[in-house]
């Protein structure tokens, strides 16, 4: 399947969704509706799922247009992205990322939100730039990095909005390890094959058991918070 955004192909039992907006593959209504419905399709067809940008840009969080249009708008794009990303965190097949490229804002907690992350070696920038821009994070975002980050970095890495390039993210979490970019898609459906051959529903299970109180911890505070959804562009 193959839109003007996104493509998504079947190989060996693992999607794979590309993202590529021609430009920094913002989270629009139009992206995340295209995700989410490329997982509806791996849900039924694969056994894991592996995420991509385009060559140099990953994703540089969400759409700056919907979130300079008015507060209802930042709220329903923003909500959105949470819900989406809460589904990547709990979705029952493993999810791999290979970071293309430029990871920022709601791109590294896209990030945050899969299973392992593998990104390519280069000048690219990856973090949380939220405050450093006048937002203040969303409680969803603070969730997943306070998960997903060193305890040490996790400071610096939100409240601090410190921007990291690939080798240090793998210290600091955003990555679990780097590979050349033209050996980054290889390396990053080796590894979700590894993690299709897991045991179902076993690792469903025992992944939502993991993430309970992260999950449970969103879920609670996730209508609330929107309320506070109202900047230029809050992740």
């Amino acid at each position: 399947m193959t839109g003007s955004i996104l493509s998504t192909v079947i190989e060996n039992d693992i999607a794979i969704l590309t993202m590529d907006d021609g430009r920094a593959n913002a989270l629009g209504f139009a992206m995340i509706g295209e995700i989410n419905a490329a997982l509806d399709r791996a849900e039924n067809e694969a056994k894991a799922v592996l995420i991509a940008g385009r060559e140099k840009r990953f994703c540089a969080g969400f759409d700056l247009e919907v979130m300079a249009s008015g507060p209802d708008n930042v709220r329903k794009l923003v909500t959105a992205g949470a819900e989406l990303l809460m589904r990547l965190y709990e979705f029952r097949l493993p999810v791999v990322i290979a970071c293309t490229g430029h990871a920022l804002a709601a791109g590294g907690l896209l990030l945050l939100a899969a299973d392992s992350r593998l990104g390519a070696e280069g000048d690219f920038k990856i973090g949380l730039p939220e405050v450093a821009i006048g937002m203040t994070m969303p409680v969803f975002g603070l969730e997943l990095a306070r998960d997903r980050l060193a305890r040490n970095r996790l400071t610096e890495a939100v409240t601090q909005a410190r921007i990291y390039a690939p080798a240090e993210a793998v210290a600091v979490g955003y990555l679990d390890e780097t590979a050349p970019l033209a050996t980054l898609i290889e390396a990053a459906k080796t590894r979700a094959a590894a993690l299709a051959a897991l045991s179902q529903p076993a690792f469903a299970n025992t992944k939502r058991k993991e993430r309970f109180l992260t999950i449970k911890g969103v879920r609670e505070t996730l209508n609330a918070d929107s309320e506070t959804f109202n900047g230029a562009n809050p992740s």
